[in-house]
């Protein structure tokens, strides 16, 4: 088939495109950059620009729909937040693709929704309170807590706060008055992604792995896949009420008591850890996409590792931000030492395909030079998919 990919900025858009070439499709990526990470790979034939996704989400549309009939494009496949305005118009899309019913991403893609959704479902969840004005927040008396924007992308609408002070001045931050914001309680415990792909409200897939190592902007630069137990059972709950088509992933906190969710992204995300594992997750959503997915597939292995050098790399800027801490952690990373022992490279595996070292080498050198260009990196790669309030507001509308 010839898929295009939804962004070619993201995590999530590297490693797709590495497992459809693989697999022997052709792959095409939209991208509102020149310059973005699914670009330095031979498995991506062709780049095409697009409008910057956030801040028009219609023309962005507009773009894909013109440039899939052009390619002759045989799946629109989401890599990104784009799966929201696919969603909305779906009924009238000119390109066969793969995302849930509009109704059904609404009681998830956003914070509060989430909330409700997963509530009314039965899902732990951390101890939680709506705030819609500043008055609210003297309901909160149990710190740390986390504040939240109902619409944000990589953590950029979160903060922190381990005090009444501090919880007030992210409020304000956040514009506590403006929209409902949400604050849940800080749960300690490793962190652990989950995903997973339905056909039309029935599990097909799913996977779960640990962050083992925290790489840039809360990433995870080393993962271990894991058995996480109950977890087939509340997403087969979960994915029956929703009615779910397509990939669903959640961050998960495992605490003293269980896992507690505390994301979920209405698409795939990051699937490569799940493939070293045996779950091949991009293959599912295929399936899925074009009605042949059979039987559920078998869990992975647990106890899997991988890693994402170009992660390491900024972590370790970010972090420390020293020259040497940078060194140390590149070196360990590229070469496979210390904590890296043992592990494949997930998202710029280089054998066969040395176009792919490219983004960790500029990385390394630009974090050498100055290791505060971790932000450069950090806000490139998500800045063009990242979906505003007011483009969620226009997308909202436009379903209606």
């Amino acid at each position: 088939m010839r898929i295009l990919l939804s962004e070619g900025s993201g995590l999530t858009s590297r490693q797709v495109a590495g497992r459809l070439g693989a697999l022997g499709h052709e792959v095409e990526i939209l991208s509102s950059t020149r310059v973005c990470l699914s670009r330095f790979t031979r498995q991506v034939r062709a780049v095409h620009e697009v409008p910057r996704f956030g801040r028009d989400p219609f023309g962005w549309l507009a773009a894909a729909e013109r440039i899939a009939a052009a390619r002759r494009i045989d799946l629109l496949f989401p890599t990104q937040e784009q799966v929201t305005v696919l969603s909305a118009r779906l009924p009238r899309l000119g390109v066969p693709t793969i995302v849930p019913p509009f109704k059904s991403l609404a009681r998830v893609q956003d914070k509060v929704s989430a909330f409700r959704t997963l509530e009314a479902a039965g899902v732990p969840q951390p101890w939680t309170a709506l705030i819609t004005r500043a008055e609210d927040l003297r309901g909160i008396t149990i710190y740390p807590v986390f504040l939240k924007r109902p619409v944000s992308t990589a953590s950029s609408g979160v903060r922190r706060a381990r005090s009444a002070d501090e919880l007030a001045a992210a409020a304000h931050e956040l514009g506590v008055g403006a929209s409902e914001l949400i604050a849940q309680v800080q749960v300690s415990g490793p962190l652990a992604m989950v995903q997973a792909v339905a056909d039309h409200g029935r599990l097909t897939a799913h996977h779960a792995c640990l962050r083992v190592r925290e790489g840039v902007g809360g990433g995870a630069a080393l993962k271990q896949s894991i058995v996480l137990p109950g977890l087939r059972d509340m997403l087969v709950r979960l994915i029956g009420t929703l009615d779910w088509h397509g990939g669903l992933s959640m961050d998960v906190i495992i605490g003293d008591d269980g896992p507690v969710i505390i994301d979920v992204n209405p698409r795939l995300v990051e699937p490569a850890n799940a493939l070293a594992a045996g779950v091949d997750l991009v293959g599912a959503m295929l399936d899925a996409a074009t009605g042949g997915s059979g039987p559920e597939r078998p869990a992975g292995a647990a106890g899997v590792r991988t890693r994402q050098t170009l992660l390491a790399i900024l972590g370790a800027a970010q972090q420390h931000g020293t020259r040497t801490a940078v060194l140390r952690e590149a070196i360990n990373a590229i070469f496979a030492r210390a904590d890296y022992a043992g592990c494949a490279e997930e998202l710029t595996p280089v054998t066969g395909d040395l176009r792919a070292a490219i983004p960790v080498l500029v990385a390394l050198a630009a974090s050498l030079i100055r290791p505060s260009l971790w932000r450069r990196f950090h806000a490139g790669a998500v800045g063009p998919y990242a979906v505003t309030p007011e483009a969620w507001a226009e997308i909202v509308a436009a379903a209606a």
